[in-house]
């Protein structure tokens, strides 16, 4: 019995009790039973109303998933060099993603999320990560220049 078909049993009694208000216990239990109904009937409602919120809610956070499916996809992390072969190189035209402008992948030590950087971001010196808002500092003291035939410094 929900609390509607409560109220109205209520309700009911009081009625089958020939309670009338015409005495001052009559016009209390009238009275209460007027409030509980109100109450009864703004519950409903907002049941009606959260499940519906619920279920959009569930919908929202599906299509979330398929977002972050996608995303994940495209932060392939890659150089785009020639031998690449993440799907961003699959149909063989130029890279539909960003990724030629990451090129450092950082571990988030609190969370453990991969973040691709580029380096003006290194050169700020620190970022909050996205995913957990930890400070993420960079300290490139102590590393070398690159000594390879492909790099410019």
């Amino acid at each position: 019995m929900d609390i509607l078909e409560k109220t109205a049993y209520l309700r009911g009694l009081c009625d089958g009790l020939e309670i009338k208000d015409d005495t001052k216990e009559g016009k209390l239990l009238l009275a209460i039973v007027d409030v509980l109904d109100s109450l009864a009937s703004s519950v409903s409602d907002l049941e009606a109303i959260t499940d519906e919120m619920s279920d959009e809610l569930d919908e929202v956070a599906e299509e979330l998933l398929e977002l972050e499916g996608a995303l994940d996809d495209c932060n392939c992390g890659c150089d785009c060099g020639d031998d690449c072969d993440c799907h961003c190189h699959d149909d063989d035209d130029d890279c539909d993603c960003d990724c030629e402008d990451f090129h450092f992948e950082v571990v988030c030590p609190t969370c453990g999320d991969s973040i691709m950087v580029d380096e003006d971001i290194i050169n700020l010196g620190s970022i909050n990560c996205p995913n957990c808002n930890e400070e993420l500092e960079f300290d490139l003291d102590g590393i070398e220049d690159c000594d390879c035939e492909d790099c410019e410094d």
